[in-house]
C-alpha cells in the first residue's frame, strides 16, 4: 500500500538564474582567458583553468535542470529527478582533479618563479572579482534549493575567491616584488578547492549509494511507527534520497490479525504515512507501506532488518 504524490515538478525552477550565471561566467572566463597569456601568471592561469571547469559545470547544472523538469514515464518513475545528482558527482570530481593540479604546478613555481606584470594582473584580477560577484548574485538566492544549485554556488564562490586571490598576489608583486606571491595565490586557490570538492563527492555519493537522508533516523522512526495502536513490528524498513527534497521511505509493517477483519488497516496506513510526514524534521511524503499479519514474514525472504 503507496502514498501517491505527483512529483513531475516537484522541484523548483531556477534554470534562469543558471542560465544568467552561465552567462556571465563565460564573459569572465573569456577574459581571464587572455589575462593569462599576457600575464603568464599561474594564480590567474589557475583561477581561468577553474573557471573553466566551473563553466563547464554550470552548462552541466543547466542541461540537469532541464532534464529534472521532464515528467515521469514508465521507464523512469521518478523522471529525472536525479540528474541534478549525476551534475553536481560530475562537478565534483573535476574540482576535485583541478585542485590537484593546481598544488602540483604551485610547488614547482615557488622553487623557480617566473616575472609577472602586476598591473596587467591586477586589471584582469578584478573584471573576474567583479564577473564573478554578480553571478554570485544571481545565485544566492537559489542556492539552497538543491545539489545541483549548491555545487553551481560552490563553485562561482570559489572562483570570486580564487579572483581575490589574484589581485592580492598582484598587489604583492607591485609593492614588495615577491614573485613568489602568485605561487602561493595558487596554492590557496587550490586549498579553497579541494575541501568543497571532497565534501559535495561525499554527499552525492551518498545519495548514489541510497544512504538514508541526514537527519532522518531510522531507530526514531521504527520507535515512532511501533508506538501506533495495533502496529505489532516494524522491519524491512529503508530509507533513502532520491533527489534533493524527495526523501522516500518503505517498511512491511505486522498489525493484528483483526485489523484486516474489523476494516482497520486501512486506517492504521493513515497513520503510518501522517508519522513519517509529520514527526520529523526530514518530512517525508513518499511512503510505502505494507501492513500484513504476522504469519506473512514466513513467507518473506530473509536478510532484512
Amino acid at each position: 500500500m503507496g502514498h501517491d504524490h505527483g512529483h513531475a515538478h516537484g522541484a523548483a525552477d531556477h534554470r534562469g538564474r543558471l542560465a544568467a550565471a552561465f552567462g556571465v561566467s563565460v564573459v569572465v572566463l573569456l577574459a581571464q582567458a587572455v589575462g593569462a597569456v599576457v600575464t603568464g601568471s599561474l594564480a590567474l592561469l589557475v583561477d581561468t583553468a577553474h573557471l573553466l571547469t566551473d563553466t563547464g559545470g554550470l552548462a552541466l547544472a543547466l542541461v540537469a535542470a532541464h532534464l529534472s523538469r521532464r515528467p515521469p514515464s514508465p521507464a523512469r518513475t521518478w523522471g529525472y529527478r536525479r540528474a541534478e545528482v549525476l551534475a553536481a558527482l560530475g562537478q565534483a570530481a573535476v574540482l576535485l582533479a583541478v585542485g590537484v593540479y593546481v598544488l602540483v604546478e604551485a610547488v614547482q613555481r615557488l622553487v623557480t618563479p617566473p616575472e609577472i606584470p602586476s598591473s596587467t594582473l591586477v586589471v584582469f584580477g578584478l573584471v573576474g572579482l567583479v564577473g564573478n560577484l554578480v553571478a554570485l548574485a544571481v545565485l544566492a538566492g537559489g542556492r539552497s534549493a538543491n545539489l545541483n544549485l549548491r555545487a553551481a554556488f560552490l563553485e562561482v564562490a570559489n572562483d570570486a575567491l580564487g579572483s581575490l586571490g589574484v589581485v592580492v598576489a598582484a598587489v604583492v608583486i607591485a609593492t614588495t616584488g615577491w614573485l613568489r606571491a602568485d605561487a602561493v595565490a595558487a596554492l590557496l586557490i587550490g586549498a579553497l578547492i579541494l575541501p568543497r570538492a571532497l565534501r559535495l563527492l561525499r554527499e552525492t555519493t551518498a545519495v548514489l549509494l541510497e544512504s538514508t537522508p541526514p537527519g532522518l533516523d531510522l531507530d526514531e522512526v521504527r520507535t515512532h511507527l511501533l508506538r501506533v495502536q495495533h502496529v505489532r513490528e516494524v522491519h524491512d524498513l529503508h530509507a533513502s534520497l532520491i533527489a534533493t527534497g524527495l526523501p522516500v521511505i518503505s517498511a512491511h509493517v505486522v498489525v493484528d490479525d483483526g485489523c484486516f477483519s474489523d476494516g482497520h488497516a486501512g486506517r492504521i496506513l493513515d497513520e503510518l504515512q501522517e508519522c513519517v510526514a509529520r514527526h520529523f524534521d526530514v518530512s517525508v511524503e513518499h511512503s510505502t507501506f505494507q501492513v500484513e499479519t504476522a504469519s506473512h514474514r514466513a513467507h518473506e525472504h530473509s536478510g532484512h532488518a
